[in-house]
């Protein structure tokens, strides 16, 4: 068992402008979230994000600290939100067990000593999405499953985005300090997602893909309004999003994402609205 991480940095629209297809996949894509036994993250100076993925197989998996964060443990001074996305499994907080069925999530709170990843199964082993930004305040743990989400019935089949919005882990569900995270299932035959675009400056969000079938793909749409950029993702990434940039996708196929952010704010709604006649 290891633990791997990477760090990203921080990203000015203008010289965005000039990146091309490597520089744009090297500085926000994420892949290679799910290791076999193992523990990978990504810590971006955006807000001091981290993603990351846990693949307990037949051990136990230890949510540590990295060198970055210079902490005794990787919840002294920050918040978790986790969701599983394979088999059943478990996570244990400070030895409280919390049983996670397929998108089942959970928010372990700042001052959480010991955070271990378990799978029910080896053959079928949950897969353990999660986002972490720091936090000011200790709020308890809570496990929260998809028939507890707050759910927004959006867009159409005529718009080819008709799609079902679960807020899992936002104020209204759940006390965070700044994290917030949800996922949003698109409807068969509909693959756009959040269009009308937006952006939010007062937060950084990351959008992750998965049920993408291995035969398709989905185009993720960034970067300022007046001059976007796009990255293709396969099944099981994810993509950084700064605050300056939109972010939006359309798919080859349907797919679900869940979207993770963190920054200034936890009102939901207080973003900056992009028509499609304004996109450039």
């Amino acid at each position: 068992m290891a633990t791997y991480y990477e760090e990203r940095y921080s990203y000015h629209p203008e010289d965005f402008k000039q990146y091309g297809t490597e520089r744009i996949r090297s500085e926000f894509l994420v892949s290679n979230i799910f290791d076999p036994g193992n523990v990978r993250m990504v810590y971006s100076l955006a807000e001091r994000y981290i993603v990351g993925g846990a693949l307990p197989v037949n051990k136990s998996l230890p949510l540590e600290t990295i060198d970055p964060l210079k902490s005794e443990y990787f919840c002294e001074r920050r918040e978790v939100g986790i969701m599983n996305v394979g088999g059943a499994g478990k996570v244990l907080v400070d030895g409280v067990e919390y049983g996670l069925d397929y998108k089942d999530a959970l928010y372990v709170g700042r001052g959480s000593k010991e955070v271990l990843f378990v799978s029910n199964d080896a053959k079928k082993p949950a897969r353990f999405y999660f986002n972490s930004a720091p936090a000011h305040k200790e709020y308890p743990a809570k496990h929260v499953t998809l028939a507890q989400a707050n759910v927004l019935h959006m867009g159409s089949a005529e718009a080819s985005n008709k799609r079902d919005i679960n807020q899992l882990m936002i104020n209204t569900v759940v006390d965070t300090c700044q994290l917030q995270m949800g996922m949003t299932e698109l409807k068969p035959g509909s693959v756009w997602n959040t269009m009308p675009a937006h952006t939010h400056s007062r937060r950084n969000e990351v959008y992750f893909y998965f049920e993408v079938p291995d035969d398709q793909a989905v185009c993720h749409f960034m970067g300022q309004p007046e001059e976007t950029r796009h990255i293709w993702l396969k099944n099981e990434e994810a993509v950084i999003s700064p605050s300056w940039s939109i972010h939006s996708a359309a798919g080859t196929s349907n797919y679900i994402f869940i979207w993770g952010m963190a920054g200034e704010n936890l009102d939901y709604t207080d973003m900056d609205i992009v028509q499609p006649t304004q996109l450039k």
